[in-house]
């Protein structure tokens, strides 16, 4: 066959070797589009399985992506406060990453967020070693937060940014008010500009609480300011807000805000009274928001007369010349406000009105007011009121803690004797109870399956009442090796930050560890057999799971 001449146009030819060239053509082509179809498939499934994981790296480089168990070692070496998130696999964390990066901006040079993917081969081996299961958690996720080289607590927090943030610029401070469930009644506010919109769009009457995290009155008044905002909900706003930080200090100079708490009462957003009840019930609030009235003028205190009064009234000048003129005398220092020299000063001052007068005196009684005569207050290392002191040619003799009443002051003047020997102190005390302090507690506490742990201060009543039952119960396991009764007396050294670490707000507090990890708060009756019964439950669950086990087996 002849091939075909090539046409003057190309376009118009009816030529069949053009014919049978332009049918290849066409095979050619529709080949190729199907190929691109083909591929366009190909990508599009392939986006489609990527989308999970391309997700999943969308991570602030801020997060550090730890797999190795020696890079993980070396991060609690080098770093003081750590967040390790903790996920099945890589996908199972996004909705937590995508927030922790935030965070992780927000406390960047605080705090350190690290990112385990237990799911990898790497990963898997290092949840192995540390004891993580994320997969035993709801989203297939855990948060562990490790201080200064160690654990110190899982974060069951609300997974919120505020919270977060929170979190890692104070691990061991108290959790936001706004995350107490039983706080759900009181309106939080956060900002000025949400305090100023509360103000102008409510037309109920508001008790606003201006307070500090820290602030002891406020933690105490809050359980009550809470229950209040329950019981009159739909009727008042009860608000509060922290209003510590510096940002703050323009709204604290327009409302005096001097103190905290501060409560201020509001009708259509003007500012109408302070409310100063600091000890009210939750009854107390609910009947003065029926009838607010403004607070009643508070009684001037009286001073202790110095003219009036038979104590000889001393100063810095004075003290030295006193004691000198006068070989034996009783000093008290005080303070004006303090609750126990008011009360001491009428049997101090009937006691001096015998023992001064009349040449045959044993000695007489004189008083310093240390918070204003401060250099003879530091000279003898005052730390607390009353102090009563007994001096002998200008030197002294001892410190008398007993002396409070008229009658033992008088007795004492009579007949000077040293003060009985202090009471010999829970620690001094054989027992089986163990007890820590900062320096051994993780160490020790890492070594038991259940331990249950006093934190307590030696003066507290309700710590003296449940000292005898918690040691008893200490004595009936005693031979367990797995079980510890423990106490720590926060008044002692390094002690008083570990029981803020330990989250401690009063005396006493039990908190109940399984290894050193923290498992929750013991409100159980304070008596031998809530103590043993507590432990014997922990027992009881344990046998039970080695039963469960043999029979599986």
């Amino acid at each position: 066959m002849e091939p075909c001449a090539v046409p003057k146009n190309p376009w118009k030819t009816d030529c069949a070797c053009v014919s049978r060239r332009g049918n290849g053509i066409m095979a050619s082509w529709n080949r190729y589009r199907s190929r691109i179809r083909e591929a366009k498939m190909f990508v599009l499934v392939l986006l489609v399985w990527l989308l999970p994981v391309l997700e999943a790296v969308k991570v602030s480089p801020l997060i550090e992506k730890v797999g190795d168990h020696k890079d993980f070692k070396k991060l609690l070496r080098t770093r003081t406060n750590v967040l390790v998130l903790y996920t099945k696999t890589a996908t199972s964390g996004d909705s937590h990453l995508k927030l922790l990066s935030d965070v992780a901006q927000t406390v960047k040079g605080q705090g350190t967020i690290a990112w385990v993917n237990c799911g990898d081969s790497e990963g898997r081996k290092l949840c192995k070693k540390v004891k993580v299961d994320p997969s035993s958690k709801r989203g297939g996720a855990e948060l562990l937060h490790y201080k200064d080289g160690t654990f110190h607590t899982e974060y069951n927090r609300p997974a919120t940014f505020k919270s977060m943030v929170t979190f890692l610029k104070d691990p061991s401070g108290p959790p936001l008010w706004e995350e107490n469930p039983e706080a759900k009644d009181v309106i939080h506010i956060e900002t000025e500009k949400d305090f100023r919109k509360l103000l102008k769009r409510e037309e109920r009457p508001i008790l606003m609480m201006f307070y500090a995290p820290w602030c002891g009155v406020c933690k105490r008044m809050q359980p009550i300011f809470q229950q209040a905002a329950t019981e009159t909900k739909g009727k008042y706003v009860l608000a509060g807000m922290n209003v510590h930080p510096a940002e703050f200090d323009g709204l604290k100079q327009e409302y005096n805000v001097k103190g905290y708490p501060t409560l201020c009462y509001f009708e259509k957003g003007k500012f109408l009274h302070h409310y100063e009840n600091y000890g009210a019930t939750a009854k107390d609030i609910a009947d003065w928001m029926k009838n607010p009235q403004p607070p009643q003028p508070k009684t001037p205190e009286v001073p202790w007369s110095e003219t009036d009064s038979p104590v000889f009234h001393l100063t810095d000048e004075s003290f030295d010349s006193f004691l000198e003129e006068h070989p034996t005398a009783l000093v008290m220092f005080y303070a004006p406000w303090c609750g126990h020299c008011k009360k001491m000063k009428p049997e101090y001052d009937e006691a001096a009105e015998i023992l001064n007068r009349g040449a045959d005196s044993p000695g007489v009684l004189a008083a310093v007011d240390a918070t204003v005569h401060k250099a003879v207050g530091d000279r003898f290392k005052i730390s607390g009121f009353p102090t009563v002191k007994y001096f002998e040619k200008a030197e002294e003799k001892y410190t008398l803690p007993q002396l409070r009443s008229k009658d033992k002051i008088i007795e004492f003047m009579h007949n000077p004797q040293a003060p009985p020997p202090p009471e010999q102190s829970w620690e001094e005390k054989p027992s089986s109870v163990s007890h820590l302090g900062s320096e051994d507690f993780r160490e020790a506490l890492k070594k038991k399956k259940h331990a249950l742990v006093m934190f307590y201060a030696p003066w507290c009543p309700h710590c003296k009442n449940a000292v005898p039952h918690f040691t008893t119960a200490a004595e009936l396991f005693k031979e367990d090796r797995k079980i510890v009764y423990a106490a720590v007396d926060c008044t002692k050294g390094q002690n008083h930050e570990l029981c803020k670490q330990e989250g401690v707000e009063g005396y006493p507090t039990f908190n109940y560890y399984n290894y050193g990890k923290f498992v929750e708060k013991y409100n159980g009756d304070r008596g031998e057999a809530g103590f043993t019964g507590f432990m014997r439950s922990l027992r009881g669950r344990d046998q039970e799971k080695v039963v469960k086990r043999k029979d599986e087996l």
